[in-house]
């Protein structure tokens, strides 16, 4: 694929993302593109695997190139940027998770911001409100 047609298809699961869930996060476009799966994020975040990158499928300057592409949409969408903390999961310390290899401040927040569309955060609790009623 193409760095245009990438960039189609991420734009194209960015809208999913907030249609379905009110918010756009690297790690859900990451999945939906075929590049890291459900089970290796399972991995990575029980301290299996030291970190994100490591189990992508696809090379750094793809990597970077879709953070830089999901920065450009939220910022033309007006999306709130919320810096998120993964923690490791399960027994033991509980300790933060690391997405690259040189855990770089710039690239570990691309990685772990979530970018929130509040007008659809409201219309999926309304929703959910509102199916909850009728039950």
């Amino acid at each position: 694929m193409n760095r245009s047609q990438l960039q189609i298809k991420i734009k194209q699961i960015c809208s999913e993302l907030i249609y379905k869930q009110g918010y756009i996060s690297s790690i859900d476009v990451l999945e939906k593109l075929g590049y890291i799966t459900d089970k290796n994020i399972k991995a990575w975040r029980f301290g299996e695997i030291p970190y994100l990158e490591r189990i992508c499928s696809a090379n750094l300057a793809t990597l970077s190139f879709i953070n830089k592409i999901i920065r450009q949409i939220v910022n033309n969408l007006n999306l709130k940027s919320s810096l998120t903390i993964y923690m490791k999961h399960g027994k033991g310390v509980k300790s933060k998770l690391i997405f690259s290899k040189t855990g770089d401040d710039n690239i570990e927040k691309a990685y772990s911001t979530h970018y929130i569309d509040n007008d659809r955060i409201n219309e999926l609790k309304q929703t959910k409100t509102i199916e909850m009623k009728g039950l």
